[in-house]
């Protein structure tokens, strides 16, 4: 069972700004936070994704091939938070849209450090129709 996913940065604090604002579009909050790391997770609920600064005190750098995917709760909110990560300086690497099955909406982006992140919404496996 996997318990949650870190991802490198080499300026916390600059990271900490962008997840803060993006993750909130996806009902994630700061969680914890220490000298060299920053948690997100659910309101009141625990950590399940990290920001660090690599324990080794080497540049971080971003894995090719690597990916995080976050759920978003309906196609407009997969829309937001892609705009949102364009707008806070990610860059673009996919713009929202369907693809792979018939209701199966995303979009790719990466963070300010070259993070890979996708957002998406299926509308029959939420139990709710097309936004």
């Amino acid at each position: 069972m996997l318990h949650g996913v870190c991802l490198g940065t080499n300026d916390l604090a600059r990271a900490g700004v962008f997840y803060d604002r993006l993750l909130a579009s996806v009902g994630m909050v700061r969680t914890m936070e220490v000298d060299n790391e920053i948690g997100y997770g659910p309101a009141g609920g625990k950590s399940c994704f990290w920001v660090l600064t690599p324990y080794d005190g080497q540049a971080a750098s971003f894995g090719n091939g690597t990916q995080v995917t976050f759920r978003a709760t309906s196609n407009t909110a997969v829309d937001g938070f892609h705009r949102l990560a364009i707008e806070l300086g990610g860059v673009d690497e996919g713009a929202p849209g369907f693809r792979y099955r018939p209701r199966y909406y995303g979009a790719y982006c990466r963070d300010l450090d070259g993070n890979k992140l996708h957002v998406m919404f299926e509308a029959d496996t939420e139990g709710t129709g097309r936004d």
